[in-house]
C-alpha cells in the first residue's frame, strides 16, 4: 500500500450487529462484526439494549479494524457511517462517533444508505454484476426489488407494503416455538421437510408490490385449529410446517422477481440483505438463473448480513463523487434508496 491511497474507516450500527471496516482504494480489507446475544432470551431486538450494546462494542471493534488493516487513524482519508434506516438509538452511536472521529482529524464524512450498502456489497467481490441490474434486498426490515442503473443511482419498482419477509420467517418462527432469530432455524428445519405438506396462501399485490402480513396470521389460525385435535401437532409435523412456509415466503419472492425482470428487460439478477443467506431462497433462484437464462449474483454470506464492509464499498464510490456529509448531520430512522 502506498502513501497516497485513500483508506476509508466504515461504520455499521443500525440493529443489533456493531461492525467496522476499513477499504482502501476499493478494496475491502477487513469486516469485524460484534453480535448481540442478550434479544434472545426477549423473542426481538429490544431497541434500548442495542444501543447500550452498541457503545460498548464500537470502540474495541473500531480499534480491531483499525489495527488488523495495519494503518493509524492518521492515515484515514474518511471516515462513513450508516446514516439509515434503521434503530434511532443504534444509529446515533454510530453517527455520533464518526462525526466525532471525522471532526477531530478533519477529514470528510460520508453518510451511507444502509439498504443501498447491501445492493454494493456485491461489488466487494468477484464476480460482479453488470448494470443495469435487478436486485432484489431481502432483510428483517425490508423487501424491495431495485432497478440498479449505476453505483450510486438506483430506483425502488417494488417494495413491501407491511411486513418485510424476514419479519414474516421470524413471526412464524415464533408461532412454532422456535427462539429467536427464528428465520435461520425455519431454513435449517426446511431441508427435511416436504414443502407441499401444507398449503399456505400466496399473497398477490399489484404491480410489483409484496405483502407478509398474511402468511402469519394464515399459519396462526391453522396452528390453533391442528392443536385443538393434536397438542402435538407442531411438534410432530415440525419440518414440513418449516418446509411449507418456507416454499411460500419464497414462492411471493420469485414471482415479483421474474415479473420485474420480464418488464424490465434486464437479465443481470442479484439479491442482497440478510435472507438472501436463506438456502431455499438461493437454490430456487439458481435454478431460475438456469432456466430463464439469468446470471445471477449472490454475496458471501458474511456480507449478506449487517456488516460493515458493505458500508465501506459503498462510502468508497460516495468518495469518489465527492458526496460528502456535513458534521451537523444526523440518523434517519426511516431512509429512502
Amino acid at each position: 500500500m502506498g502513501t497516497n491511497d485513500n483508506f476509508i474507516l466504515a461504520i455499521e450500527s443500525s440493529c443489533d450487529e456493531t461492525s467496522a471496516s476499513v477499504i482502501v482504494d476499493g478494496k475491502v480489507l477487513n469486516n469485524i462484526v460484534a453480535t448481540q446475544s442478550v434479544h434472545e432470551k426477549y423473542g426481538g431486538v429490544v431497541p434500548e439494549l442495542a444501543s447500550r450494546a452498541h457503545q460498548e462494542n464500537l470502540i474495541p471493534v473500531v480499534q480491531e479494524a483499525v489495527l488488523s488493516a495495519g494503518i493509524t487513524l492518521d492515515q484515514l482519508s474518511a471516515v462513513a457511517f450508516t446514516r439509515g434506516p434503521g434503530l434511532m438509538g443504534s444509529l446515533l452511536v454510530g453517527v455520533s462517533f464518526a462525526k466525532a472521529l471525522a471532526f477531530a482529524r478533519n477529514i470528510p464524512l460520508i453518510e451511507v444508505n444502509h439498504m443501498q450498502a447491501h445492493i454494493l456489497a456485491h461489488f466487494i467481490d468477484d464476480p460482479k454484476p453488470n448494470f443495469p441490474f435487478i436486485c432484489l434486498t431481502v432483510s428483517g426490515g425490508h423487501t424491495q426489488l431495485v432497478l440498479v442503473k449505476d453505483f450510486l443511482d438506483m430506483e425502488v419498482i417494488g417494495e413491501t407494503q407491511d411486513d418485510a419477509v424476514g419479519e414474516a420467517f421470524d413471526k412464524t418462527a415464533k408461532l412454532l416455538g422456535l427462539p429467536y432469530p427464528g428465520g435461520p432455524l425455519i431454513d435449517k428445519y426446511a431441508k427435511d421437510g416436504n414443502p407441499k405438506a401444507f398449503k399456505f396462501p400466496v399473497t398477490r399485490m399489484a404491480g410489483l408490490n409484496y405483502s407478509f402480513s398474511g402468511i402469519k396470521t394464515a399459519v396462526l389460525y391453522f396452528l390453533r385449529d391442528q392443536l385443538k385435535e393434536n397438542p402435538k401437532f407442531i411438534e410432530e409435523n415440525l419440518e414440513d410446517l418449516c418446509a411449507s412456509i418456507q416454499w411460500t415466503l419464497i414462492e411471493m419472492l420469485q414471482i415479483k422477481l421474474k415479473e420485474a425482470v420480464k418488464r424490465y428487460g434486464v437479465k443481470e439478477v442479484a439479491i442482497a440483505g440478510g435472507v438472501s443467506a436463506n438456502s431455499g431462497l438461493r437454490n430456487t433462484l439458481n435454478e431460475l438463473a438456469i432456466t430463464k437464462g439469468w446470471n445471477l449474483y449472490i454475496p458471501k454470506f458474511e456480507y449478506c448480513t449487517d456488516n460493515a464492509g458493505m458500508i465501506a464499498m459503498a462510502a468508497h464510490y460516495k468518495y469518489l463523487a465527492r458526496e460528502f456529509s456535513t458534521y451537523d448531520v444526523t440518523p434517519l430512522a426511516k431512509m429512502k434508496i
